[in-house]
């Protein structure tokens, strides 16, 4: 507000000699040089509030002196006393519009009244009507000028004040949502945790329970051959199925508290699986089970070997555990476009939609095979992880009764664009 004062009383200065109005031109020339005190002592000083009192005390003396030394009511001084009400408005404290606007309606009014009873102390300082025209239009030019730089300075400011609030808001808005978002990672990982401690307890405790009993029976009974051979028989099958179930509780704890650490290299296909499909063989075997398996010898893809391995191992051991006597699971690879496509497709029992929504989860129930085999849930989960962090994809098809087929997509080798892997 300083400086746009200062701006016009310098124009006013020059402008009321050049009119012939050299006393007008004289306190315009005091009161510039006392702005320019103020304006130091508000920015320089930090005395706002006292420059901001002295400010509208000096412009109401200017414009008292001015009515009296520039013809009254036939001189512009009502319109810079219009002015100045709006400066003391602009830069003035809210709890003083009560102060100011009062005050300096009732300066407009007395200066009008003395002018009407007493005529004689408001001399006529114009000595031509060009003198009074211009004098006028020139006023209405500086009122007008200095009105828009401060509502343009007061708008600003508040747009200012606007925007800085409603970032001020977004910041708070995504606050919350990231707290929202820790809170529900928090109770995914509480969940994990719950169900992890439900395993240990229930599908690890059964079977060792099992084991104990059964070495309780050979250890303190006198049993025939063949009983014994019974036992020891369901002994090393519960022995296995809990190892199995330890090493994949095992390897989800450890992509849990470390990560997934990948290892991506070139992989030919019938070389990666063709030893791990022979050992399944043998297994599918004792449940009188047919695997068969078909890969295309020039598939190449661009995976981890250990995790690859693992996907398929597990996958297989499913098929095997819930397909019955006599069944038949193939097992199949080939080249589709950028990625190569891998099926596992069995005829065992299926299942239902409701149960294929939570297979790659934790919310998924641990069940058991066609053979009365244990599993432990964890086994899809792990493979979906792997799979994502080697830029790949699993799906799986079922039909109850009928069989499942799962699908693994993973990208083929490509030496001109090497795939980074996803790290979890």
């Amino acid at each position: 507000m300083c400086l746009i004062s200062i701006f016009a009383l310098t124009y006013n200065v020059p402008f009321n000699y050049a009119i012939g109005l050299p006393k007008i031109a004289l306190a315009s020339l005091i009161v510039l040089v006392i702005t320019g005190v103020l304006y130091y002592a508000s920015r320089f000083k930090n005395l706002v509030s006292i420059s901001t009192l002295l400010a509208n005390i000096v412009g109401l003396s200017l414009f008292i002196v001015n009515y009296f030394l520039n013809s009254g009511l036939r001189g512009p001084t009502d319109l810079f006393l219009l002015l100045i009400l709006l400066l003391s408005i602009a830069m003035s404290p809210a709890e003083q519009y009560k102060v100011w606007i009062p005050v300096n309606v009732t300066i407009l009014i007395i200066l009008c009244l003395i002018e009407f009873y007493y005529p004689y102390l408001i001399p006529d300082t114009y000595t031509t009507r060009s003198n009074r025209f211009v004098d006028h239009m020139s006023a209405y030019a500086v009122v007008a000028a200095i009105t828009y730089f401060s509502v343009h300075y007061i708008r600003g400011s508040y747009e200012r004040e606007k925007a800085s609030a409603l970032e001020k808001s977004k910041a708070i808005e995504l606050q919350n949502f990231q707290i929202v978002k820790q809170n529900e990672e928090l109770e995914k990982l509480n969940a994990e945790k719950n169900k992890l401690m439900s395993i240990v307890a229930h599908d690890l405790r059964s079977p060792l329970a099992s084991i104990q009993n059964f070495l309780e029976l050979l250890t303190q009974h006198d049993l025939e051959e063949e009983q014994k051979i019974d036992i020891e028989n369901d002994l090393l099958n519960s022995t296995k199925n809990t190892m199995a179930m330890l090493s994949k509780l095992l390897d989800w704890s450890k992509s849990q508290l470390h990560g997934v650490s990948v290892n991506m290299e070139q992989l030919n296909i019938r070389t990666l699986f063709e030893q791990t499909l022979n050992l399944e063989r043998n297994i599918a075997a004792r449940k009188n089970i047919t695997l068969d398996y078909y890969f295309d010898p020039s598939a190449s893809i661009y995976a981890d070997s250990d995790m690859m391995q693992l996907i398929l191992r597990n996958i297989i051991g499913n098929a095997i555990k819930f397909t019955r006597t006599g069944g038949h699971i193939y097992v199949k690879a080939e080249a589709a476009g950028t990625h190569c496509l891998i099926s596992v497709r069995d005829n065992g029992i299926g299942m239902s939609p409701e149960k294929q929504q939570s297979i790659f989860s934790l919310n998924v129930e641990s069940t058991f095979g066609t053979d009365n085999e244990k599993g432990v849930g964890l086994g899809l989960m792990l493979c979906m992880e792997f799979i994502r962090a080697q830029n790949g994809k699993i799906w799986l098809e079922s039909t109850p009764g009928e069989g499942t087929c799962f699908y693994i997509s993973v990208p083929m080798f490509d030496k001109t664009k090497v795939q980074q892997p996803n790290l979890l």
